[in-house]
């Protein structure tokens, strides 16, 4: 079984693309705007020449590959010509499987996405690969515990036994905690209920059910400490019966390998084998099914690799914002926020936001912000 399959990831070529948009950027002018003397004056005049002498031919050609990656139907339209959209129009509605390294990396990296396809009818599941455990301060924990010790006094005159002891254990274990000591395996598990719980309200406030809400605990995760324990494996089993259960027309799997932990990088790699390992089954729903890599908060695609990107209203990014607020433990007192200084719902709606500058830079359609993905070929 191969396990470093994200060395593979091929970035599609789309070569004349990649060629124009820089020289978009280089001489700051919309596609459309470009003239003979600007390929000619930068070195890429043999490209005007490939079309028939007209520049304009050429930069008609990228506008409308561009043109044709957006679209307000991420699981595709039903009943239209769906010849130059990045999705197909059937099946419809789709079975959908939505893989998150952690429990927020869904809303914060495609929640708009996530939304839309809920809208358009698609069966969609979430399915979270890590406990993100290790990611809850220890103050939260705290607050549920003093949650719990109060419902108990309030509901049963504080004769539960459990509760009160547990709080008391709880709390001195926090309290005689030291910089750089390791949770205890209870710690963990309270730890990844709350990050569970916050979850579960994402998942309810964009409709999701909750039988299609899935945690997958990888083991590669749970060391307990920042640096994880190599895939196994374990880690893929888990992911291959979920995706034969499903049996899913989409999957959405991360690709940000700018996660300075790397378990995003472990997480891709996972779905990935659990792919591989399907198709090497013969798997027959592989042929009707399409993958697409999103990116997070760490990074976003280039808009020459994009192949689809979902627009979003202001009151869709709002939307975005408050499924993302739904995870309270990764805001101001986060772990791991890195050097940036924003929050994640920052950092996710300036990435939007820029994704969709950049396509209004390159004068086609002015939205409020966009979801970029990259189709994965497996």
């Amino acid at each position: 079984m191969n396990l470093n399959l994200t060395s593979t990831i091929q970035m599609p070529e789309h070569v004349l693309r990649r060629q124009v948009i820089a020289l978009c950027k280089k001489v700051g002018k919309p596609l459309l705007k470009l003239s003979t003397k600007d390929y000619e004056d930068n070195g890429l005049g043999h490209l005007v020449k490939q079309f028939d002498g007209q520049a304009g031919l050429v930069n008609i050609e990228v506008f409308n590959e561009l043109q044709h990656t957006i679209t307000g139907w991420p699981g595709g339209k039903p009943d239209v010509d769906d010849t130059t959209r990045p999705e197909r129009a059937k099946p419809y509605p789709k079975r959908v499987v939505v893989f998150s390294p952690h429990p927020d990396d869904d809303v914060i990296s495609m929640g708009g996405t996530i939304r839309r396809l809920m809208q358009q009818q698609h069966d969609v599941h979430v399915a979270y690969e890590t406990s993100g455990d290790i990611a809850v301060g220890d103050e939260e924990v705290r607050r549920f515990m003093h949650f719990i010790n109060g419902f108990n006094t309030i509901f049963a005159n504080g004769s539960d036994e459990v509760i009160k002891h547990s709080y008391q254990v709880v709390k001195n274990f926090i309290r005689n905690k030291k910089p750089g000591d390791l949770d205890n395996e209870q710690i963990l598990q309270l730890k990844g209920l709350i990050r569970r719980g916050e979850a579960r309200l994402a998942c309810e406030y964009n409709g999701i059910d909750s039988q299609h809400i899935h945690f997958l605990d990888l083991p590669f995760y749970e060391s307990g400490r920042i640096e994880k324990l190599p895939m196994t494996e374990r880690d893929v089993i888990p992911i291959q019966e979920l995706l034969d259960e499903i049996r899913p027309h989409q999957i959405y799997v991360a690709a940000d390998l700018a996660d300075p932990h790397g378990t995003h990088r472990k997480c891709t790699d996972a779905v990935l084998a659990a792919i591989d390992e399907e198709k090497k089954a013969g798997a027959e729903w592989l042929s009707d099914c399409r993958v697409w890599m999103y990116r997070g908060a760490w990074a976003e695609w280039e808009v020459a690799d994009i192949e689809m990107c979902v627009p979003m209203s202001p009151e869709e990014l709002r939307e975005k914002r408050n499924a993302i607020l739904r995870h309270q433990s990764q805001m101001e007192s986060a772990p791991f926020l890195g050097n940036d200084e924003r929050l994640f719902w920052q950092r996710a709606e300036d990435r939007n936001r820029e994704t969709a500058m950049r396509y209004d830079e390159l004068g086609l359609a002015c939205y409020e912000a966009m979801e970029a993905f990259v189709e994965y070929k497996f």
